[in-house]
């Protein structure tokens, strides 16, 4: 039967214990990690796409993404401090809902966090051209050579965006140095990242150029834009979401993590909680200075954000300095209203702090890697772990490479939208995992419970499948193409190749020298 392999909650415990990453995060690197993801893909680098959707509509966005990620960082807290393994919402839905279903979220964790660094890393550039380059150094990168071709939403004359390649081979190299290591810098360019907003916020909300009045028409394109439409507030806040995945990271660090019980469950409500507050307000700062309205196309719909049609509008002098057409937002706005010296300041601090975003990204996507081909289903050489460095370096290169490759041609807007079709599925499975869980192993030690998780693990589900049909039709499409590019290799290679299906749980660590079967009873 197609569904009949669900691996057992003791096994996939002792699976970690057996071949498991070195323990050393604590509640502050897991909250710091989650912190060091939120804040900077949504604010440094997807403020302009969102007002492109909504326009002063982003700030409501923002409370709608942060409401769905509220219920849906509860479900994780438990399953995450209840089953704490690498491989997320993968590894909670093979303890459930069987191998199959584990491998579709496995498969769309895989999309969701590499292509969410290379939109990340294109955000990176764009502060790295602007600020360092241009504004300090008084170079201007070639066009070739700083932003991907038009045709794919660039920009006229663009070919590759090499700094954006750059800086994720960069930081895929310190990841394969070690955990420890890239914990500890994440840690610092944390710091530096919420200073720099915190200043953002008070110079902006007390400028004398803050005026309400540019709040209006606050939904330009409406609440709704409708299914498809990718536009209006709910369209804006579909495309921020994958802003969020911060907590979802943490959840993947479990088994990286010290006393995972008590830790996981406070990185991930404290980070989201933490960053949620910083969004909205940075948003009412950039929005109320200078100003959110997006650029409109026939029949008074927003272009789409990340398109060549956008991007031949943005090259028009009536629109080069508005808000939706900057990359590099946040500096942008400080430019603008008088502050250029504490903008290049702050393009320093995007510079400095962003590739803590990439790096967690990338940690997460390569944890899910992991595990999955310590499960069998992807070639077990993905899996080895490096002697000294203690981290799965080799799928960490191919996962960098990829990125990078990523980063180089597309733009921020659409790379956004893509990676949510990965992103809210993850999240929808989490809800019924942990609402599955609780009927099947009631018994099992919680040292969260999931707050009213009849009410809660529902609307988990309803909030991730409104916002999946509130993208773009084009992102909408990626996932079930995705998924049967991924069932192909699940009935090619890894249902055959599984360790579950052979009757194995799992090997000892390649790195002892050993390999001893663990033999399981049944299949279900």
């Amino acid at each position: 039967m197609i569904f009949d392999r669900v691996k057992p909650l003791d096994a996939i415990l002792a699976a970690a214990q057996r071949k498991s990453l070195h323990r050393s995060l604590g509640a502050l690197q897991l909250m710091l990690f989650g912190i060091g993801c939120i804040i900077g893909t949504g604010i440094f680098v997807l403020t302009a796409a969102g007002a492109q959707k909504a326009g002063p509509g982003l700030m409501l966005a923002f409370v709608i993404a942060g409401a769905v990620c509220v219920v849906a960082a509860l479900c994780y807290a438990e399953i995450a401090s209840m089953i704490p393994v690498a491989g997320s919402a993968y590894t909670y839905s093979y303890a459930t809902v069987g191998e199959l279903v584990a491998w579709t979220v496995g498969w769309a964790l895989i999309l969701e966090y590499a292509i969410a660094a290379s939109a990340v890393s294109v955000g990176w550039s764009g502060y790295f051209s602007g600020t360092i380059l241009n504004e300090f150094l008084g170079i201007e990168l070639p066009r070739w050579l700083s932003a991907g071709p038009l045709v794919l939403g660039g920009e006229a004359g663009g070919l590759i965006n090499l700094p954006a390649m750059v800086i994720a081979l960069l930081i895929t190299w310190l990841l394969m140095i070690g955990t420890s290591e890239s914990a500890k810098v994440n840690a610092f360019l944390v710091a530096i990242k919420v200073t720099a907003l915190t200043a953002f916020i008070g110079l902006t909300l007390t400028s004398a150029y803050f005026d309400p009045d540019k709040f209006n028409p606050f939904l330009p394109a409406g609440l709704f834009g409708g299914f498809g439409s990718g536009v209006g507030a709910v369209g804006a806040a579909a495309t921020i979401f994958f802003a969020y995945v911060g907590f979802d990271a943490v959840s993947t660090a479990a088994e990286e993590t010290k006393n995972p019980q008590r830790n996981v469950p406070i990185g991930l409500v404290g980070s989201l909680i933490f960053c949620t507050v910083f969004y909205i307000l940075v948003a009412a700062g950039a929005i109320g200075t200078i100003g959110g309205q997006p650029i409109m196309g026939p029949g008074n719909i927003p272009f789409p954000a990340g398109s060549e049609e956008l991007a031949r509008q943005c090259a028009l002098p009536e629109h080069v300095e508005a808000l939706v057409c900057s990359n590099e937002a946040l500096a942008h706005v400080l430019r603008q209203i008088g502050f250029s010296g504490i903008g290049n300041v702050l393009g320093v601090a995007a510079f400095l702090a962003l590739p803590s975003v990439i790096l967690v990204l990338l940690f997460a996507q390569t944890r899910i890697f992991f595990v999955m081909s310590r499960d069998g289903l992807l070639p077990d050489g993905l899996s080895k772990v490096h002697p000294r460095w203690k981290t799965p370096y080799v799928v960490t290169a191919i996962t960098g490479v990829i990125v990078a490759i990523g980063a180089a041609f597309f733009p921020v807007g659409q790379l956004a939208d893509i990676a949510n079709a990965g992103t809210l599925y993850a999240f929808l499975m989490v809800a019924v995992a942990v609402m599955v869980l609780r009927r099947t192993a009631p018994e099992r030690k919680r040292d969260f419970r999931t707050p009213i998780l009849w009410v809660v693990g529902p609307a988990t589900i309803f909030g991730c499948a409104f916002l999946f049909l509130n993208l773009p039709s084009a992102a909408m499409l990626v996932l079930p193409v995705w998924s049967l590019i991924g069932l192909l290799v699940y009935f090619g290679y890894s249902r055959s190749h599984s360790r579950l299906g052979q009757g194995i749980v799992e090997v000892v660590d390649d790195v002892l020298g050993e390999e001893t079967a663990v033999p399981i009873h049944s299949d279900r």
